[in-house]
């Protein structure tokens, strides 16, 4: 607003300054030939130029004028000398040259009096309007940051965040900010709806399914004994991810971090997953050396809902690599398949529950990589999805950094 008003200043100083100079000059063009012609008529009666402001073969008439008297033309010329800015008329007496000199140097003075005075005004009012506008600018700027982080926050999933505007009257920011905190507490109600709803429904169906899992014991060997613990099975694991889900979404898991060992880790993970799958290690990277602070119960069930994504969604081999990235330290684990990779869908929005890649039924419930996401985000790790140059889908976990030890007394 500063800038733009010392533009303003500027541009109207420079534009009055033209258009002041330019209707000078056009008066003094006037009064000069005013003046010549009085003085010609003067000259054809008595002969006599004195008084009439007017001389004859004046020493300082501009060449160019000059030459246009000599072809028995009159007209006029501005010079800006060193006797100063001044207005030349000129025209032919017989065989002299009969001139009137205007001078514009009191004209010019005024006029440039007159710009100072407009140019030290308009400094003036910037000067004084300057700090209440920085204030209020700033003042704007600053709930207009606080709005645009509460809603990053709110995106982020912190659905308790509010901006908490005190209404004023005409206050366009304040109507922002109370449309954001209404619309947050929309989503939590609705969310939290849901979240208790998916909860009571895993809940509710713990004890019907108890009492299958106890019927398909009573069953006789058989295939259809075989199909019906198939399907009880594969609803207990769903009822127990329901539940899980549920608890994220609460936010009451609470991570146990404490240091551990990758590399033995991750291969009791993938032998208890039992699907085809190899723990690599970096090939710059001492097993050893690889260590992580984070909860190993945790980590176990992330990458074991990977390797089962992989195994199910995509082709052999399933490898799980850990390393340490070269630039941050940080320990890393990925899991790799050399399938068709990971959807579009998925790579844009992220997994969704219940949406699954598989065309067939009965491969999943699209929730392990809910779930996965989940826990990465309690014991504060990184979870990306993409699909590796050559082909094949790729999770990469982020572990967060190794705190030091805790010194040990003998």
């Amino acid at each position: 607003m500063a800038a733009a008003t010392c533009v303003a200043v500027v541009v109207l100083e420079i534009l009055f300054d033209r258009a002041s100079r330019a209707f000078e000059l056009e008066q003094s063009r006037q009064v000069a030939m005013f003046t010549l012609d009085r003085a010609a008529v003067s000259y054809a009666r008595t002969g006599l130029v004195d008084g009439t402001g007017a001389e004859l073969d004046a020493a300082g008439v501009p060449g160019k004028l000059q030459a246009l008297v000599r072809q028995g033309r009159q007209g006029t010329q501005y010079t800006d000398g060193p006797g100063g800015p001044a207005m030349w008329a000129a025209r032919p007496a017989g065989t002299r040259t009969l001139s009137v000199r205007h001078s514009l140097s009191t004209t010019f003075g005024d006029l440039e009096a007159f710009n100072k005075s407009i140019l030290r005004a308009g400094l003036l009012t910037i000067i004084v309007v300057l700090p209440p506008v920085w204030l209020v600018a700033g003042e704007m700027s600053r709930r207009l940051r606080t709005a645009a982080g509460t809603a990053r926050r709110i995106a982020a999933g912190d659905l308790d965040a509010r901006i908490s505007a005190k209404p004023r009257p005409f206050d366009e920011i304040a109507e922002i900010s109370g449309a954001v905190d209404s619309m947050a507490a929309s989503l939590q109600t609705r969310l939290r709806s849901e979240q208790r709803f998916t909860a009571d429904v895993a809940h509710e169906l713990r004890t019907p399914l108890m009492g299958l899992v106890t019927a398909a014991e009573l069953l006789p060997d058989g295939e259809v004994e075989r199909y019906v613990r198939d399907r009880v099975h594969a609803l207990c694991a769903l009822v127990e991810d329901l539940l899980e889900i549920s608890r994220l979404d609460a936010g009451v898991e609470r991570a146990d971090p404490q240091h551990c060992a990758l590399v033995p880790l991750l291969e009791e993970t993938v032998e208890r997953v039992a699907v085809p799958a190899t723990v690599l290690v970096g090939a710059t990277t001492d097993p050893a050396d690889v260590r992580a602070w984070t909860d190993p119960r945790r980590l176990e069930r992330i990458v074991a809902n990977l390797v089962v994504n992989a195994h199910r969604h995509g082709r052999p081999p399933v490898t799980v690599t850990v390393g340490v990235d070269a630039s941050t330290g940080v320990p890393t684990v990925s899991v790799r398949d050399r399938g068709p990779g990971f959807p579009t869908g998925l790579l844009d929005d992220g997994p969704q529950r219940f949406r699954t890649g598989a065309r067939e039924r009965g491969k999943g419930h699209g929730l392990g990589l809910t779930i996965a996401l989940g826990q990465a985000h309690v014991v504060g790790a990184t979870l990306t999805f993409g699909n590796a140059p050559d082909g094949g889908a790729l999770a990469l976990i982020r572990l967060p950094r190794v705190p030091p030890a805790e010194p040990t007394h003998d």
